[in-house]
């Protein structure tokens, strides 16, 4: 387990590389090549998507606790490029968000239940867009629209037990039954860094209660965020020349981002983001060297964007100094995140 991610790593990156070998590499160069500034443009509109995202993990933050909207984005932008750049399996940029959101003054509790919701709603979004993805999909290669209908209809109904299971969790209180035993195993290290666990569960069950964020969350929020990272996706399409329309990237993005998600063991996605490309962008039309360009696209943002977010993080590390003025006293029972 310990050199999963470095194998993984290796193998997506040798798949990649095949790809690229198969569908003349020449083409591919030539088309990022032509495109030239117009990757840049491409790359900063992420910005777009980012905006929404830290709008909606924001909301889930208790009000008396809430940081600012500007450290809200900064800590979105330090996730994501964690996640994009370094073998961390797409959670490292979880655990450094937790620790600076309680440098800003969030509790641990409140901290890390705003990331385990964010987790849970990102993902049913994400299933909720690639259905309707399939949907467009289906219509486009079918000639029976009851029949696609039909089947978008059971992909719904499928998304049933997710939710029934989401709600029963929070009742279940994982975090404090997980979090006794690492106690245990730790001498009561687990305990001192996030007190009780129980608080967890309690606050995840807060954020749950409150139908209008999940709602808004999930309906704009995440809607908006969505549209973002498609927009990236149309205007990379379109500097390297398709003629692709946004309906086209949307549907892209939103399978792209669900395949992301279940590959989140290889870090960076490498391979899987490029074969996701080729075979998703070639039910959709787009011909193979156009979608492994795109896929290089993809990697010019993350240099771009995501390499001086980690340089930002190492600043921010020493900038941030912890503030204890917020943390909870362990006898303090009022001061709780209950």
């Amino acid at each position: 387990m310990r050199y999963l991610g470095s194998v993984a790593a290796f193998l997506g990156l040798m798949f990649a590389a095949w790809l690229i070998w198969r569908d003349n590499p020449v083409a591919i160069l030539r088309l990022l090549e032509s495109a030239g500034v117009g990757l840049v443009l491409a790359a900063f509109v992420h910005i777009f998507a980012m905006l929404p995202n830290a709008w909606d993990w924001r909301i889930l933050i208790r009000e008396a606790e809430r940081p600012s909207f500007a450290t809200m984005l900064k800590l979105v932008w330090i996730r994501e490029s964690i996640n994009g750049l370094l073998p961390v399996a797409r959670i490292g940029g979880e655990i450094v968000s937790f620790r600076l959101l309680g440098r800003v003054g969030v509790r641990p509790a409140t901290a890390a239940a705003s990331l385990v919701v964010d987790m849970q709603l990102t993902l049913i979004s994400q299933v909720v867009f690639a259905l309707v993805a399939l949907g467009y999909v289906l219509e486009q290669t079918s000639s029976d629209p009851a029949r696609v209908a039909g089947r978008l209809a059971w992909g719904l109904a499928g998304l049933m037990p997710v939710l029934l299971l989401f709600a029963l969790v929070q009742h279940a209180r994982p975090f404090e039954r997980a979090a006794r035993t690492l106690n245990r195993i730790t001498s009561g290290k687990v305990y001192a860094l996030v007190g009780k666990s129980a608080r967890i569960d309690q606050s995840i069950k807060l954020i749950w209660r409150q139908t209008g964020v999940v709602v808004r969350y999930l309906f704009i929020w995440q809607t908006l965020q969505c549209f973002g990272l498609a927009l990236e996706i149309w205007i990379a399409l379109r500097v390297l020349g398709s003629d692709s329309t946004f309906g086209t990237a949307f549907v892209l993005e939103a399978l792209i981002q669900l395949v992301s998600s279940v590959a989140f063991v290889v870090p960076g996605n490498i391979g899987v983001q490029e074969g996701g490309f080729v075979l998703i962008g070639g039910i959709l039309g787009i011909d193979a060297p156009t979608c492994l360009a795109l896929a290089g696209a993809r990697r010019v943002r993350d240099l771009l964007f995501f390499l001086p977010g980690l340089i930002f993080w190492q600043v921010a590390e020493r900038s941030v100094a912890p503030q204890r003025s917020t943390a909870v006293k362990p006898g303090n029972v009022n001061g709780s995140d209950s």
